[in-house]
């Protein structure tokens, strides 16, 4: 801070602009201050919402249940808990920039890893041994950290060995950075965890299992250990699930569809109802992505929330909760596959002539859309305009007709309503090669949740709903884009903890090149060793 001159010495003039000068860095002191003020309010606010929340989950955990409960939920439930815990406990440590006085706590003692596991030596060591002053440094010693990796069936344990280097003339000491991890001073290499979280959202295998099939390989890692790994985990890849959130808002074309997921309501041992929400990119789009946004109920509200300013065409169901988002701008893309199922449902129950006669025509449609599937968009238009366009006049015309023609209240009449009243969303795909035709491609991304819920059966809580949603949309969106989701998942959690904020675009999975070799290991760094050696 500049030194202030000598007021004795100054002129009137001088002392009205210094005076002006004071008064314009009080101001600013003052914005400043008020700055961070509400950015204080604002995360001690986050920290009492977060403590509170950590607070019930483990008096959940703690207190006395029914012997009513079936003792396989039970343990469901405990993984649960010990997951949000974990990935509470994380956001409030990213919260607390400054540590709290508190009492000290008693660091636990890990158990050694097994020694008969085998031994991959790994070690880091400065580029340079000399010291800035010239001399050579001298090897004194070394720091050994051991981290447990695990390929199916067979645990192996990376030996990290960081040599220690001293000058005898100045007494610098020189050594080689711990390499950064996802979860901090944690047991857990990045392929372990990406195992893990593949085995529970990928292969939906609830963690009770997978401490099963661990310990035949040789360690039987405890339920509450795996549940920490993955709240943390869930918590550090949550920036690259936001940022292919953008990515899906950025696209002109968007799916969605929903489907219900059981979670379990706190504290009552029942379960109610709450959705899972998918939002795709165009199968014509380059970028293939899939975001899943979890939330505990239906109401058109989420929807609305998930999309919030954006104002592109919405391929969806008649579900009413997306009615809202259309008046505020969102273009709404009928889907002919739910027109055609009403059809075909009466087809199939009582044989009707006129519902045979409504898929023939539905069928010309499709028949036109196969040919012109791998077509640029403006070719896939202009076939359209020749071609489907005045299959969907007859098709007009005769739903018309018809309708006018069967009772009120029949089955026929129900479904020649469904797409009469919404024929200016089922005929827009015709004016857009870019527009898909139907929106099953929505509907396909969401069949790993119906997959899933018949193994895991409900969602612990809100949070854990949200997790399992933004690791699926990672998981599933690799698939998208022919990754393998272990491959794409192990070097991700690899890259994260030293990736920059402004290249996070990098790991996204239509991004991501394949694995980074990252760091080249010494000439012993795959040598087994036994567990004599030192």
């Amino acid at each position: 801070m500049t030194s202030l001159p000598n007021p004795d010495h100054l002129t009137p003039e001088q002392l009205r602009a210094l005076a002006a000068q004071l008064i314009q860095r009080v101001e600013t002191l003052d914005q400043q201050i008020e700055t961070m003020g509400k950015k204080i309010n604002r995360d001690q606010t986050v920290i009492e919402k977060l403590t509170h929340e950590i607070a019930q989950l483990k008096r959940l955990k703690f207190a006395k249940r029914s012997e009513q409960m079936n003792p396989q939920q039970a343990s469901l439930l405990d993984d649960l808990i010990d997951t949000d815990i974990a990935a509470i406990e994380a956001e409030l440590q990213a919260l607390q920039t400054a540590p709290t006085p508190t009492e000290k706590k008693q660091k636990p003692k890990r158990t050694a890893l097994p020694a008969e596991f085998p031994r991959t030596l790994i070690h880091h060591e400065p580029d340079n041994t000399h010291c800035p002053c010239g001399c050579a440094l001298k090897r004194i010693g070394e720091d050994v950290s051991e981290k447990l990796d695990y390929t199916p069936g067979i645990f192996t344990v990376e030996r990290h060995v960081r040599g220690k280097w001293v000058c005898d003339d100045c007494e610098t000491l020189i050594q080689a950075p711990v390499p950064a991890q996802i979860i901090d001073k944690g047991i857990p290499t990045a392929g372990l965890l990406a195992h893990v979280m593949i085995a529970k959202f990928a292969d939906h295998l609830p963690l009770y299992r997978q401490e099963s099939i661990f310990g035949r390989a040789g360690l039987a890692i405890p339920r509450s250990t795996l549940a920490q790994w993955v709240g943390v985990t869930g918590v550090q890849l949550q920036p690259l699930v936001d940022a292919l959130r953008d990515v899906v808002l950025g696209q002109q074309v968007i799916h969605a569809d929903e489907t219900p997921v059981q979670m379990l309501a706190p504290g009552s041992k029942k379960t109610h109802r709450s959705y899972v929400w998918a939002y795709a990119t165009s199968q014509f789009c380059e970028t293939a992505a899939v975001v899943y946004d979890f939330s505990p109920s239906r109401a058109g509200e989420h929807a609305r929330k998930f999309l919030q300013g954006w104002k592109g065409k919405l391929v969806c169901d008649d579900f009413g909760g997306y009615k809202a988002s259309f008046e505020l701008g969102v273009t709404e893309i009928g889907c002919m596959a739910h027109a055609r199922r009403k059809f075909f449902e009466l087809h199939a129950t009582n044989k009707s002539m006129l519902a045979e006669q409504a898929l023939r025509y539905i069928q010309l449609l499709y028949e036109i859309e196969r040919d012109a599937r791998d077509l640029e968009p403006d070719l896939r238009r202009r076939i359209r305009q020749e071609k489907a366009v005045p299959v969907m006049d007859v098709l007009h015309t005769w739903m018309i007709t018809q309708r006018d023609l069967v009772p009120e209240g029949s089955a026929i009449s129900r479904a020649l309503d469904y797409s009469l009243k919404r024929w200016a969303a089922l005929s827009r795909y015709l004016d857009d090669g870019a527009v898909p035709i139907d929106n099953n491609w929505a509907e396909n991304q969401i069949r790993p949740w119906a997959l899933g819920r018949k193994n895991w059966l409900f969602a612990g809580s809100l949070r854990s709903g949200k997790r399992a949603a933004a690791i699926m949309s990672l998981i599933q969106s690799a698939r998208l884009n022919g990754h393998d989701p272990y491959a794409y998942l192990k070097d991700v959690l690899k890259r994260l903890p030293t990736q920059r904020a402004s290249e996070i675009g990098q790991l996204l999975p239509h991004q991501w090149t394949g694995p980074s070799l990252g760091m080249v290991p010494s000439a012993d760094a795959f040598a087994c060793i036994n567990s004599h050696s030192g």
